[in-house]
């Protein structure tokens, strides 16, 4: 059974982007954060946007916006806060992952 948690957070910049990306795409505002063996670092994060709520994902929601993330990836993001940043370099979603103990430059892939 999905469970509403405080254990990842959904920033209000990247709410807006979800909900924008998903009203252009006819998808429902449901952003999937995932964690894969990979990356310059160890691991890398995933994003995709998702159709549903799985039954083991926990989920943060921001208004109307859901944030989602199975079991085996919460454990490595627990605490983390998924934000959207534009700078110069360009824009992207960014986690401030406190587990991480190191990252790659670009922020994509990170090690604990």
């Amino acid at each position: 059974m999905a469970t509403l948690a405080p254990e990842i957070a959904l920033t209000d910049s990247a709410a807006a982007r979800v909900a924008t990306i998903a009203a252009k795409q006819g998808k429902p505002a449901i952003l999937r954060l995932s964690v894969d063996g990979g990356g310059c670092s160890g691991f890398q994060y995933k994003f995709g946007f998702a159709d549903a709520v799985e039954s083991d994902d926990t989920i943060a929601e921001n208004g109307d916006v859901r944030l989602v993330v199975d079991s085996v990836s919460l454990d490595l993001v627990r605490g983390a806060a998924v934000d959207y940043v534009e700078e110069l370099g360009g824009a992207a979603f960014r986690v401030t992952n406190p587990q991480a103990a190191s990252g790659c430059g670009c922020g994509a892939s990170f090690s604990i």
